[in-house]
């Protein structure tokens, strides 16, 4: 492999099918990958909000990356409270949906969407899941609508980005390595219109 190149060992154990992935992030050229029988993952093409597509109208980051050590987004609707329960998230980019489950607790229903450009979408506090693994989503693909993890908090999207297969973790942490600030990455990373 050329230098610059990580190779990812395996993707989460939990509920996800162990998938070797090599990421190309940093070398800024696409690199198609296999992903453990679902296909070549599609072209990025650029990156849009997960909600609010595709400029984030409508809604705010409440807890932005790096806030208490946050490790992604907290997008909530501007009506507050709950009024955004039920609303639309869609596919941030091109991808391969690679896991859905309902990990209950903190977490509530999860989306991950691999990325061919080296970047994983995670989408947590699901109220409905609406894409199942293996299916290729186009970016601006609505795929779930915004929940509130069975009740455990106000409704509200959170989201990830990373560039290295982890396990769901806790969402906080002081190390953020493998982690991206979503919104600086999805303002990086616009399509061309």
């Amino acid at each position: 492999m050329g230098e610059g190149v990580r190779r990812a060992v395996t993707w989460i154990a939990a509920g996800v099918v162990a998938v070797p992935i090599v990421l190309a992030l940093r070398m800024n050229r696409p690199r198609p990958t296999l992903w453990s029988g679902l296909g070549e993952l599609p072209p990025c093409d650029g990156f849009d909000f997960p909600v609010g597509a595709p400029d984030g109208d409508g809604y705010y980051d409440a807890q932005p990356f790096g806030r208490n050590y946050h490790l992604g987004n907290d997008w909530n609707g501007n009506g507050g409270g709950d009024s955004d329960l039920g609303d639309p998230v869609y596919a941030v980019a091109n991808g391969v949906v690679g896991h859905t489950r309902d990990h209950h607790g903190g977490w509530g229903r999860v989306l991950r969407i691999v990325h061919a450009c080296g970047v994983e979408s995670l989408y947590a506090h699901l109220d409905t899941l609406e894409v199942p693994v293996g299916v290729t989503v186009r970016r601006g693909q609505r795929i779930g609508t915004i929940g509130t993890a069975h009740g455990v908090y106000r409704a509200h999207l959170h989201f990830e980005l990373r560039t290295q297969p982890l396990p769901l973790g806790g969402g906080y942490a002081a190390d953020t390595t493998g982690f991206l600030d979503p919104t600086a990455y999805i303002r990086a990373h616009r399509p061309l219109r």
